[in-house]
């Protein structure tokens, strides 16, 4: 197979290539909060199912974040999946040195004592199982316990730098694949 002269030539597999090659992926935006004094919460990405038998799902979280020495020794933390209208929501949990729980965030403290954040598109309480360190990241598995989604709305994305929605689908649309 030949490669058209238009193409760019392959480059070297770096951080900041690496980082602008992955922004062409849209990725779930959620975000993740665990119990602590104070509790935490931050804006993830890289969430994923990673298992449904057993259900285990995952998310990444850099080991330099003010997040990671309470979710480096949870027991319970929950995941919330953000809906379209939530880009403040996302941001707030994105933004470094303030109180994300503050007003007008709106959240209760939940099963095992886990924030949740309301009216968020659905939100899984999960109890940790592992943590696998790569990097300068952890891998954090966990199984959802109790999972709360009332079947409607769409979620938020994250494409090339932006939060987006999905084009064509209304708010309230509910749709389920055939498996």
């Amino acid at each position: 197979m030949t490669v058209p002269d238009a193409l760019p030539p392959p480059v070297e597999a770096d951080a900041d290539t690496l980082r602008t090659v992955l922004r062409h992926q849209a990725s779930t935006v959620t975000v993740i909060t665990a119990p602590g004094a104070p509790a935490v919460g931050f804006t993830a990405t890289s969430f994923t199912s990673v298992s449904l038998t057993p259900p285990i799902v995952s998310f990444c979280l850099n080991l330099g974040a003010s997040s990671w020495a309470t979710v480096s020794r949870t027991r319970h933390l929950a995941v919330h999946l953000l809906a379209g209208h939530q880009q403040e929501l996302a941001r707030t949990f994105a933004t470094s040195g303030i109180d994300r729980f503050a007003a007008p965030t709106r959240w209760r403290v939940g099963p095992e004592g886990v924030p949740i954040l309301d009216d968020t598109l659905a939100w899984l309480l999960c109890r940790v199982v592992e943590r696998v360190t790569v990097g300068d990241h952890a891998i954090v598995l966990a199984e959802p316990e109790l999972i709360r989604h009332p079947g409607v709305g769409s979620p938020l994305l994250y494409h090339r730098g932006r939060y987006a929605g999905l084009a064509g689908v209304p708010e309230g649309a509910s749709h389920r694949s055939a498996a």
